[in-house]
């Protein structure tokens, strides 16, 4: 096979300053306008532009102690027991090569496209690719006939149709043929099976189960070692009886979540689903039952990111929380759900549960989270989708000892510019978590909001 030789654009760079070792025994050019794209962008507190002195420094320490002879031949980039690691070559003498003339100007893009055009005439031994996040960028490529590729080691999955649900159908005769009872102990409350099966190896801890309708039978996996596993049935809060805050479950993915949200084992909870699945008012309503009544939790943390949907209206004046009040319309009317009463008589009643609820539910914007520990709290990270995986990161090592986090997004609702939902870090938490005995997953189908709600999801 043929080594290829990838010109990285300036943007791979931004969005992921450990691009340089994420190619594997394979070069990588660097071009010269590539160093002043960075050097440019680098100044301020935005994520790209620490990500532009992160790559800055990544470069420096490459190159220390290094002298020009030796950077002409190509630095060697650290290899490591698992992967393989190439050169990083960078431009040292201009380019010859000529752009057609359908693509005029002296723009950065044309010079990484020039360079790219030079390497091919030169270097034969090579297979030359383009590596960009640009589309344009990828669209000029293509059409002057050079190979240029998307970076696309920062998806979370390759196919967002792979994607982890959480859920996973049995047939009715499963445990009849496939999988095996083997033991049944009662502790507390909980039925606990110990099955086995060849079927068991593909599951993952904290997987639903569930059968058909003619046998209805849900269980939760506790623990999976080869083919063996553990699993305990679910609690019913579909029953009336068993209401958090007089929230109940209107669906089998619903009930699935909530035992999620209330299993003190569970530190990590990702809830994705269309608008009008009940994400927001299922977290909500766990986490008041948790930390009003079984004070499990000191108090509940909400936060999400602010990416206007249209054009934003400016700076908001007041507090921190008052600022984030405007991005929170959606918990306020989650809130305002379970605090509802058909009593009119018991407005004063209402306006106390209100005050209690302000005092136990704080508002957080993520731009302050940095350096934070949070103890015994109950956090939910409202609209996860807009967040990248490193800003995700950031709010996951936020949580101390007795924390609970929940995660709640619709990938098909991104607002961020930069992002899809194959890239948007909480695909990647998804899939990063999903074998961690600690952490849950359910993906919510089913809308619960309204019939105009379920038919504008359908045909818009």
């Amino acid at each position: 096979m043929r080594l290829k030789l990838f010109v990285l654009d300036t943007n791979v760079l931004m969005h992921d300053p450990s691009a340089l070792y994420r190619f594997d025994e394979h070069d990588i050019f660097i071009p010269m306008v590539v160093l002043e794209e960075l050097d440019g962008a680098k100044v301020g507190n935005s994520e790209v532009a620490r990500n532009a002195r992160q790559a800055s420094r990544t470069l420096d320490e490459l190159l220390a102690g290094l002298t020009a002879a030796q950077i002409e031949e190509g630095v060697p980039l650290p290899a490591t027991s698992e992967r393989k690691a190439g050169r990083l070559l960078f431009q040292t003498t201009e380019v010859r090569a000529e752009l057609p003339g359908a693509l005029p100007g002296n723009k950065p893009d044309h010079s990484i496209l020039t360079v790219a055009l030079t390497l091919r005439e030169q270097r034969l031994d090579r297979e030359v690719i383009v590596v960009t996040k640009d589309i344009n960028l990828r669209i000029k490529g293509h059409v002057i006939g050079l190979q240029v590729e998307d970076y696309l080691n920062d998806r979370g999955v390759e196919d967002l149709d792979l994607l982890y649900t959480g859920v996973q159908c049995l047939e009715d005769s499963v445990f009849d043929q496939d999988i095996h009872i083997v033991d049944t102990q009662q502790s507390g409350r909980n039925t606990l099976y110990k099955v086995e099966g060849d079927r068991v190896r593909g599951w993952h801890p904290r997987l639903c189960l569930h059968t058909g309708d003619k046998r209805p039978f849900e269980t939760i996996v506790t623990s999976v070692n080869n083919n063996t596993a553990e699993l305990t049935l679910v609690t019913d809060y579909t029953n009336t009886r068993n209401a958090l805050w007089g929230v109940m479950a209107r669906n089998r993915e619903q009930n699935f979540a909530m035992n999620l949200l209330t299993d003190p084992v569970v530190d990590l909870v990702t809830l994705l689903g269309t608008a009008g699945t009940g994400k927001t008012l299922l977290a909500l309503a766990a986490g008041l039952a948790q930390t009003l009544d079984q004070k499990l939790y000191r108090e509940i943390v909400v936060t999400r990111v602010t990416v206007p949907v249209a054009e934003d209206i400016g700076f908001l004046p007041g507090t921190e929380e008052e600022k984030m009040a405007p991005w929170m319309g959606a918990l306020m009317d989650n809130l305002e759900v379970l605090t509802e009463s058909d009593d009119s008589h018991n407005d004063w009643n209402r306006a106390a549960a209100n005050d209690l609820l302000s005092s136990r539910i704080k508002i957080r914007s993520p731009n302050f989270m940095r350096g934070r520990t949070f103890l015994n709290r109950y956090l939910i990270i409202d609209e996860a989708q807009n967040l990248t995986s490193k800003q995700l990161k950031t709010l996951l090592t936020r949580a101390g000892p007795g924390t609970k986090v929940v995660c709640i997004g619709n990938l098909d609702q991104i607002d961020t510019p930069y992002l899809t939902a194959t890239t948007s870090g909480l695909t990647r938490v998804v899939d990063r978590f999903k074998s961690w005995s600690h952490s849950g997953h359910v993906t919510l189908r089913r809308g619960e909001r309204s019939r105009l709600a379920d038919i504008a999801s359908d045909v818009l």
